[in-house]
């Protein structure tokens, strides 16, 4: 199988399992209210806050802020010939997934555990899904060794956002988790657009 041909495949199962994975938790919200296990799994990870873990989280954090990186979308078109290539379906990427994120809270309309605004999902799940899940498809076209590393860094930075965002107070764990599922359902489409657009210019 050509290595463009594999890429489709694979951003293809990464949308189908990550946009199911996301409707599945939606749909437990929605009907459930309170998730079985989300109380006791919060509680574990915030006693996991000593002073300084939760000052590591607070640097962690910025890695799923919109501010942080909607400009260091920038860095990829730099870093990735591919990426520049397609430059505005990456662009797209980082502008489609927080406008969806604002409008699934609203439509969703699920509180946080601390304060009265809604919380499903986590926003800074969600962009550092996207942004890291772009990360993970971009790379596909490097050495090996530097693929495997890149990857396996973007995954642990994107575990890592969801998991301050619990210890942070700021989320449910169902949250977070929902906010990775959402930015790898728009990191993945934004890989299948952008290998669509190439075979179409060929």
């Amino acid at each position: 199988m050509a290595p463009s041909s594999r890429r489709r495949n694979n951003a293809r199962w990464v949308l189908l399992v990550s946009a199911g994975c996301f409707l599945a938790l939606a749909l437990v919200v929605v009907v459930l209210h309170q998730v079985p296990g989300d109380a006791a799994a919060r509680a574990w990870l915030v006693g996991l806050g000593s002073p300084g873990v939760v000052r590591v989280m607070r640097v962690i954090n910025y890695l799923g802020s919109w501010r942080l990186l909607l400009p260091a979308t920038l860095l990829l078109l730099v870093a990735f010939p591919r990426a520049r290539a397609r430059w505005w379906v990456w662009v797209g990427l980082m502008l489609a997934a927080p406008a969806a994120e604002g409008l699934l809270k609203i439509l969703i309309g699920r509180a946080r555990p601390e304060g009265p605004s809604m919380g499903f999902p986590s926003g800074h799940a969600t962009a550092a899904a996207a942004f890291f899940g772009a990360v993970i498809y971009l790379v596909g076209s490097t050495p090996p060794r530097v693929r495997v590393i890149v990857r396996a860094g973007a995954v642990l930075l994107i575990v890592l956002v969801a998991v301050a965002r619990v210890i942070l107070r700021a989320h449910w764990p169902m949250d977070a988790l929902a906010g990775i599922a959402l930015g790898l359902t728009f990191a993945s489409l934004a890989a299948l657009l952008a290998c669509r657009s190439a075979y179409r210019t060929k």
